[in-house]
């Protein structure tokens, strides 16, 4: 089978197309018979730095679509050419990959492999932040970093659903405000945002600030609350020193600073993870949120893929095809 691999840590240019065995499930796992694979920002920190890299040569990708393939023994709620969605440990960058059975989500009706590529991650992340960690409640307003990504796409759709009172966005560039506009924000902010924060508000804050980016846009986030407010940390896009926060900056007005990764809790929480994901996935099934696929690169066409991305100028989901046939629901 192809699968994608990188030897060396560096740019987009390490990965390689290579020819490798067919992995079988273990106990408590399934191989699945990839249809696409969600690109995402922890598949670039992999391949750069190292992240969640157990040793070299390394397969990356974390969530995938497609049909199962074979079930491994203590498996008996799956079977077989079932259409499901699955979050992975790495190795989603292949022809067929392996996941454990408790990070397999058979698809919703209506929801097809390629939507399904998108949902592992990102759904499960969103409402967790926003509902499990942040807690969110009608008329709240909300504060969302690295709003046009997968991640803020979805938040501002979710957001407004459960009924916040205003959602702002923080974006890099003005294109990018444009595309957040369109999916649930009611004002973006390109660059600087905190002044511009406090001004939307009338000088009160955020209810709830959440932030992937870490070093001062996470200090930035912190700044930006309401008496009583929460911060909900989510990754360190930046990698920057890991922040830390104490009595001092949290005491004199109540804040409270959170975390939330979707990986960490696959590993230490599945059953956890399996409620937010029927959860999520349903919001998905019943037309509440849509995450646009907006660049689409064949499995040889990775480094393409991660190039984008790393350009900062991507916005909503990428996706690499992998294998579709004509029994594929769009």
């Amino acid at each position: 089978m192809r699968a994608v691999e990188f030897q060396e840590y560096g740019g987009p240019e390490v990965l390689r197309v290579v020819e490798a065995e067919v992995p079988e499930p273990g106990p408590g796992q399934v191989s699945i018979d990839v249809a696409y694979t969600g690109v995402n920002f922890a598949d670039l920190k992999a391949r750069s730095e190292g992240y969640r890299v157990p040793r070299l040569p390394y397969v990356p990708g974390l969530e995938v679509s497609g049909r199962i393939r074979a079930v491994g023994p203590d498996v008996t709620d799956l079977r077989v050419g079932q259409e499901v969605a699955a979050l992975t440990e790495g190795g989603a960058y292949a022809d067929v990959t392996v996941a454990a059975a408790v990070t397999v989500f058979p698809l919703p009706d209506g929801v097809g492999l390629r939507t399904g590529a998108t949902l592992p991650t990102v759904l499960p992340t969103a409402y967790g932040l926003l509902h499990t960690v942040g807690r969110i409640q009608p008329g709240e307003t909300v504060l969302v970093q690295s709003a046009a990504g997968g991640v803020g796409t979805v938040l501002g759709q979710l957001a407004r659903a459960a009924g916040a009172g205003a959602v702002y966005g923080v974006v890099s560039a003005a294109p990018k405000a444009e595309y957040a506009l369109a999916h649930g924000y009611d004002q973006v902010f390109v660059g600087s945002f905190t002044d511009e924060v406090r001004a939307a508000t009338a000088g009160r804050g955020v209810d709830l600030a959440l932030d992937p980016v870490g070093g001062e846009t996470f200090r930035g986030s912190l700044a930006s609350l309401a008496t009583f407010g929460r911060l909900v940390s989510f990754g360190n896009a930046s990698s920057a020193e890991p922040w830390t926060v104490g009595q001092p900056e949290l005491n004199p007005t109540g804040l409270t600073v959170g975390g939330f990764s979707i990986l960490g809790l696959a590993g230490t929480a599945p059953a956890a993870l399996r409620v937010i994901a029927s959860r999520a996935f349903q919001a998905v099934a019943d037309g509440t949120v849509t995450l646009p696929v907006t660049a689409e690169f064949g499995l040889e066409a990775a480094a393409e893929a991660h190039a984008l991305m790393g350009s900062r100028s991507s916005t909503g989901k990428l996706l690499l095809r992998v294998a579709t046939s004509d029994r594929s629901r769009p």
